[in-house]
């Protein structure tokens, strides 16, 4: 669009205007149904960055991480323990290597077997945290190592769970960017619809016009800048009521998960303000195109 026809686009003409009706079904139509997109816009762009920010995160966090399971009779777990962690100690690319307390591992079957678990009573095998460099250890050269020296230790750097989460990440996040595109194709057709509904009302004052001498580019126009300063209020109002909604959804925290991680993060805020412009444009288009055909059957 050319800078004249942004201008008119926003100043309009008082003459023009009244071709089309302000107020009525097609109105509030626009209205309701740029909010309704503009809003469900919000949440799923919050979804697909959110879903990005956690796939980036899974990727990243577990990719240098890794744990070793010692599996030993109880009088010979702290001599394979120690024997592990020299190993490790001792391999290229590994950052840090620690056998996790009593404590930790009781935390971590606390959730299926209750926080009163008995650990001494039960044969739960020792665990070892291994953080890798970032150039990484050679994984076949340390498992042969463990199983030379270390009969009972067992290696999982988490790849069979990890791929599939971060699979699952980034899919919705893929999901969030088509339905945004689905929710401007349904904009679009309800504005196309609102916009043939209005040019078919106002049929006769539209003869009556080209009559007078008013070109079709004229009628045309102020179809045009009606609808598209409609979808322009309606998403800015959708945009604004979802933001709000967006804000008052609970902060990331490691006990809530990935859903209280929905939210906008720094200039990830400023994204949204980009829909009614893009509302806008898309109501534009559509009714630039049903203006146009539907003046042409008019002739």
């Amino acid at each position: 669009m050319s800078g004249g026809r942004i201008r008119r686009l926003v100043v309009g003409d008082a003459q023009a205007d009244r071709v089309v009706p302000p107020s009525g079904f097609t109105a509030q139509l626009t209205l309701f149904v740029a909010a309704a997109m503009a809003f469900l816009a919000v949440f799923a762009l919050a979804l697909s960055l959110a879903s990005g920010r956690l796939a980036d995160r899974w990727a990243d966090e577990l990719a240098r991480a890794a744990t070793l399971r010692i599996n030993a009779p109880a009088d010979q777990r702290a001599a394979q323990t120690q024997a592990a962690l020299t190993v490790l100690q001792q391999t290229p690319g590994v950052a840090s290597a620690r056998a996790l307390t009593a404590d930790e591992q009781a935390a971590l079957l606390a959730p299926w077997f209750g926080a009163e678990l008995p650990l001494d009573s039960l044969p739960v095998p020792q665990l070892i945290e291994v953080l890798e460099t970032e150039s990484g250890y050679d994984e076949t050269g340390l498992r042969l190592r463990l199983q030379a020296e270390v009969p009972g230790a067992v290696l999982d750097d988490h790849s069979r769970w990890r791929k599939p989460l971060v699979d699952a990440a980034r899919s919705l996040r893929r999901l969030g960017l088509f339905s945004i595109l689905l929710i401007g194709g349904a904009m679009a057709g309800m504005i196309t619809l609102a916009a043939n509904a209005a040019l078919a009302a106002n049929a006769q004052v539209i003869e009556v016009l080209r009559l007078v001498g008013a070109q079709d580019s004229y009628i045309a126009h102020a179809f045009v800048r009606r609808f598209t300063l409609r979808a322009l209020i309606g998403c800015g109002v959708g945009v604004v009521l979802g933001m709000i909604g967006v804000w008052l959804m609970p902060a990331a925290s490691q006990e809530g998960g990935f859903l209280t991680g929905l939210g906008f993060v720094g200039w990830g805020w400023l994204m949204p303000l980009a829909i009614p412009v893009l509302g806008a444009l898309v109501a534009f288009v559509a009714t630039s195109r049903a203006a146009k055909k539907r003046l042409g059957a008019l002739t």
